[in-house]
């Protein structure tokens, strides 16, 4: 606004304004009282907003980066962003290919192929149910009836997992949760016959589960149990997934509360995460008897970004 004749420009170089400055690249030196700025280039970007704050005031450190020393008045911050996801595509669902590995071959599940079969390995081991929300199953129909059934529902995916080394079919897992344009997908509903369990092909099986995911493009994947299943929260751990937190009575499962523990390996870890995996899988890690030289944790344990704290180091 043009200064009227005979008055003196204010001492300081002050700007006279009827409403309140915006501080773009600038800041207030010693103050603001909406009327009176003094400009300061290249501190901070802030607005004073509402008019006639004739009290409010903003005191700004002579620092470079120019911090907010003494707030008085509302200030609109810049909101505080993730990266942009650059160069990345959402990928697809899975749609059942079969994932072969040197000790196991996962195919999809399906009652009429596997129901029977896997019904003989699980028979007798009633604790393989305890923490699933379903079974146990009192005969091969019952559960050639819920195999039918949950293949049917296409949320999920489900593979049978064949043993190379014992020439049978011992257990199951499956996708769920697969939110392609999140880049997310879950690994879930493990149910390892006792004879496929703590083996080569166990291991195998979720590790090709797991390179698939990535392989297509998925950005996370997540392994979620029950918090009292140590069994399973310690496999998560061993895969190289790293602990998240516990979510409390997240559900209620056969008429029981279920805290929920959270588990998850991200792309950026995928690349160490393989490796590992292929040294622990070699044959040269393995005696004649298929005990391990090395263990398939301490070549995860660098990976990890968090560690379960109810498991030993």
């Amino acid at each position: 606004r043009p200064r009227p004749p005979g008055q003196p420009r204010a001492a300081g170089g002050v700007r006279r304004s009827a409403s309140p400055p915006f501080l773009s690249a600038a800041a207030e030196d010693e103050g603001v009282d909406g009327h009176a700025s003094r400009v300061v280039p290249g501190r901070i970007e802030g607005r004073v907003v509402g008019r006639g704050h004739r009290e409010a005031r903003v005191r700004v450190r002579r620092l470079g980066a120019g911090f907010l020393r003494d707030l008085r008045c509302p200030v609109l911050a810049l909101p505080v962003l993730g990266p942009q996801v650059a160069d990345w595509t959402a990928p697809s669902a899975p749609k059942g290919e079969i994932l072969s590995g040197q000790y196991c071959r996962l195919v999809p599940l399906q009652a009429e192929d596997h129901a029977a079969l896997l019904f003989n390995t699980y028979e007798g081991h009633s604790a393989l149910w305890h923490y699933m929300p379903y079974g146990p199953f009192s005969s091969a129909a019952q559960y050639h009836r819920w195999v039918r059934q949950t293949v049917e529902n296409k949320t999920h995916l489900f593979y049978a997992i064949y043993d190379l080394d014992a020439n049978m079919f011992g257990g199951v897992a499956s996708y769920l949760r697969i939110k392609p344009e999140a880049g997310s997908i879950e690994i879930g509903h493990i149910n390892f016959a006792p004879q496929l369990q703590r083996s080569r092909a166990a291991t195998e099986a979720l590790y090709l589960m797991m390179r698939w995911a990535f392989s297509a493009g998925y950005r996370r994947l997540e392994w979620k149990c029950d918090a009292c299943n140590s069994a399973s929260r310690r496999a998560a751990q061993r895969l190289g997934l790293s602990f998240e937190g516990i979510f409390r009575q997240a559900s209620v499962v056969k008429g029981r509360n279920r805290d929920t523990a959270w588990f998850a390996a991200i792309d950026a870890e995928w690349s160490a995460l393989d490796q590992a995996f292929s040294v622990w899988l070699s044959p040269r890690n393995f005696a004649p008897d298929q005990t391990q030289k090395e263990r398939l944790s301490d070549l995860t344990r660098l990976v990890r970004a968090s560690g379960d704290p109810s498991l030993p180091r």
